[in-house]
């Protein structure tokens, strides 16, 4: 099985880190689906879709899942529907529903259609900053500062994402240094956590590791995003919870792409990363075989295959291959 290979890479390279590492306790789990997923659709998935899949995440036990993005129609028209998929949904206690908010004007979409937390996006990247956004990396944080500062007297809880940790698909390998840098300033800015997004999927465990080091945000104020591009998803997230990583950034049934590798997978899949987790002995309180059916339900929706690595008896082996195959 794909996953516990990969586990099995992170351990037969790194035996010395892993022999010894403090895995966290309880890892919580952000289901991107809703947003980072369904957002890369090339047609439009129906807002009664997007409810439903929001509605049944909640239902498996997950605590915080994405919605949504108070973006221009103009620019991802996959989002245009941001409000009515708000308004919509029920929401459970409990369980947080962020939304992307990229300026002002977002932020106030967002607040209006009662949103309590929202997350703004940064880059390590100088040309990944200025192709998408027509600025530099300074120029893109000093935008920040006024939603942050709104957003904050508004008593919204902020998380920060960096894009291209490990990689740009512009300008090759990225400085963990800057990554350092960006990190550094959106957490005193204010932003209470901040996922460190590998995008391109590029990352390996070397670099991983590199990045955790260089960056010097609270261990426990990180969270890692990390898309599997290249199936070394699993592999990359064993180390980082080995450097105390305990939030993991993750899709549902592995939905969406990868626009820089085509026919690739992009972001990981959430049924993956419980999977992960069940063998290294790490709680997640997230009902599997519950999520497993919202994967297939969302795959079957938007007529793609379910990506995941996951099939239903593979849960029956968990404590077998937990017990022989890992080290």
């Amino acid at each position: 099985m794909e996953v516990v290979k990969q586990v099995k890479r992170a351990y037969q390279k790194f035996p010395e880190i892993l022999a010894s590492a403090q895995f966290p306790k309880k890892v919580k789990i952000v289901e991107v689906s809703p947003r980072d997923g369904l957002q890369n659709e090339k047609g439009i998935v129906p807002t009664e879709t997007k409810i439903d899949l929001i509605n049944k995440l909640s239902q498996t036990g997950l605590r915080v899942v994405e919605a949504t993005s108070f973006v221009s129609p103009k620019w991802v028209p996959q989002m245009g529907d941001a409000a009515d998929v708000m308004t919509g949904i029920t929401r459970e206690e409990g369980v947080s529903y962020p939304v992307l908010t990229p300026n002002l004007r977002g932020l106030e979409g967002a607040m209006k259609a009662g949103a309590l937390e929202v997350s703004v996006f940064g880059a390590a990247s100088e040309s990944f900053t200025k192709k998408n956004i027509n600025c530099t990396i300074e120029e893109s944080l000093d935008r920040f500062e006024d939603v942050m500062k709104l957003a904050l007297e508004s008593d919204l809880k902020v998380r920060g994402y960096v894009s291209c940790v490990m990689g740009c698909p512009y300008e090759g390998d990225i400085d963990p240094q800057t990554v350092a840098e960006v990190s550094r300033r959106l957490f005193d800015m204010g932003c209470y956590e901040i996922s460190l997004g590998d995008t391109i999927g590029i990352g390996t465990m070397d670099k991983t590791i590199a990045m955790l080091e260089a960056v010097d945000v609270p261990v426990e104020n990180l969270a890692a995003h990390f898309h599997n591009t290249y199936n070394r998803a699993i592999e990359n997230l064993v180390i980082a919870l080995a450097k105390g990583v305990s939030v993991i950034d993750s899709s549902v049934a592995g939905i969406g792409g990868c626009p820089y590798a085509k026919g690739a997978s992009g972001n990981v899949a959430t049924e993956d990363v419980l999977y992960m987790l069940e063998l290294l002995g790490i709680e997640h309180d997230v009902d599997f075989p519950k999520l497993m059916e919202v994967g297939d339900f969302i795959s079957t929706a938007i007529e793609k295959d379910n990506l995941s690595k996951v099939k239903l008896e593979d849960l029956e082996l968990i404590e077998e291959r937990r017990s022989s195959e890992l080290v």
